[in-house]
């Protein structure tokens, strides 16, 4: 068997990074990667501007007592006048600040009436204000090629005026489940059939990373059936995704159809529990990566192993997330001849982190999977117990 960060470094490096970009509306860009590296178009922000809602002075103007008349109330959006030696202009948040100030005071610093403006507390000199180019400055790199776009990236690519953006066409993939017991959510259910809840799973998941699933499809457990599956998914999708039919039974024909195929096998079984029976492979030129058929073990291995490919295949720079280390909290120990990969919840106070696992670890425990926030990892032939330190992979940056 491979050992497990092996095994995450191999198919980490077996699909190429994308070679096509599109142009892509900013506001359809979320969850797209950036296929050129973008810079700032102008000064954040572009002049001087008030932080608060309050009043312009000069801060040698003030003294204990006295009022400053109101010489203009400016909102944001207007240009303010030259500010008068004595006076006070009125301001609110992001009002351009008028020359010759240096100061703002915010509103509940003082009073106002129709003598003018009392400062209450001492100001401090250029208190409140947002300098030009303070955020970015204009000709500055703003994002790097290869970077995932979310919100925050939105927001400060329209910042520099940016309506559309170069991002890497999505990457299509193809997930294919196997199993003549399995049945379609909805359809009515016999005592020896089970629902068929990799093939949703599977396809939210690679959604959810940007991916596109062009094809979910089952196939019975006979070359044939196989066979056809393989064809139109190798057609259609740069990677391929099977789950079950991968083990060593009688009806485990994933692995011969794709040597039929003329595919050669870069791994097959990976040290690790949940998720033991996985291959990859190489057919036709795309990547195939077989997972274990309990929906368990298959949601582990695409969190750890196959999330890497896919940023690989996406064109992004960071293609495996930090590993985080927190305190177990467990009335039970934990050793196994494999690196073992529970499912936990993660709770942080003054105190550290704090990991909690389910009290059901089987790999048929589907339930565990929307309760569960991590996954902490024993590692081989190591004997854990309530309080001792452990690595964890936080989900919510391993699926996205």
């Amino acid at each position: 068997m491979l050992e497990f960060d092996a095994a995450q470094s191999r198919l980490a490096a077996a699909g190429n990074p994308p070679s096509i970009a599109e142009v892509c509306p900013l506001a359809e860009a979320r969850g797209r990667v950036l296929a050129q590296t973008v810079f700032a178009t102008c000064d954040l922000p572009p002049a001087d501007n008030s932080a608060m809602d309050g009043y312009a002075i000069r801060h040698a103007d003030y003294a204990p007592g006295k009022r400053l008349p109101i010489q203009q109330r400016c909102f944001a959006g207007e240009t303010p006048q030259p500010l008068h030696a004595g006076k006070a202009i009125r301001l609110f948040t992001g009002s351009l600040i008028p020359e010759g100030a240096d100061t703002v005071v915010m509103q509940e610093d003082g009073n106002e009436n129709d003598d003018g403006f009392e400062i209450l507390h001492p100001p401090v000199q250029g208190a409140h204000l947002r300098r030009r180019g303070e955020d970015v400055l204009k000709g500055n790199q703003l994002l790097a090629k290869g970077r995932l776009i979310g919100p925050g990236e939105i927001a400060l690519l329209a910042s520099q005026g940016y309506a559309e953006i170069s991002v890497y066409a999505r990457l299509k993939i193809g997930v294919l489940t196997t199993g003549d017991e399995l049945l379609n959510p909805g359809q009515p259910r016999g005592d020896a059939q089970i629902y068929n809840s990799n093939g949703p799973m599977l396809t939210a998941l690679c959604q959810d990373m940007g991916a596109s699933v062009v094809h979910c499809l089952h196939a019975q457990d006979t070359a044939e059936s196989l066979r056809e599956a393989f064809t139109v998914l190798l057609a259609d999708c740069d990677l391929v995704l099977t789950v079950g039919g991968v083990s060593v039974g009688e009806k485990d024909l994933v692995k011969p159809t794709i040597e039929a195929l003329g595919g050669t096998l870069d791994l097959w079984r990976v040290c690790m529990k949940p998720g033991k029976p996985v291959a990859l492979a190489q057919v036709q030129g795309k990547p195939v990566v077989c997972l274990p058929g309990n929906p368990v073990s298959a949601f582990v291995v695409f969190s750890l192993l196959v999330t890497p490919l896919l940023r690989t295949m996406q064109g992004r720079t960071q293609v495996i997330p930090a590993v985080q280390y927190g305190c177990l909290s467990s009335d039970r120990r934990f050793k196994e001849n494999r690196d073992e990969f529970l499912r936990v919840r993660v709770a942080y106070s003054s105190r550290g982190v704090t990991l909690t696992p389910h009290p059901q670890q089987g790999s048929g425990i589907i339930s565990s999977l929307p309760w569960a926030g991590a996954l902490a990892r024993v590692a081989a032939n190591t004997e854990v117990h309530d309080g001792d330190t452990v690595a964890f992979y936080d989900l919510r940056h391993w699926l996205r």
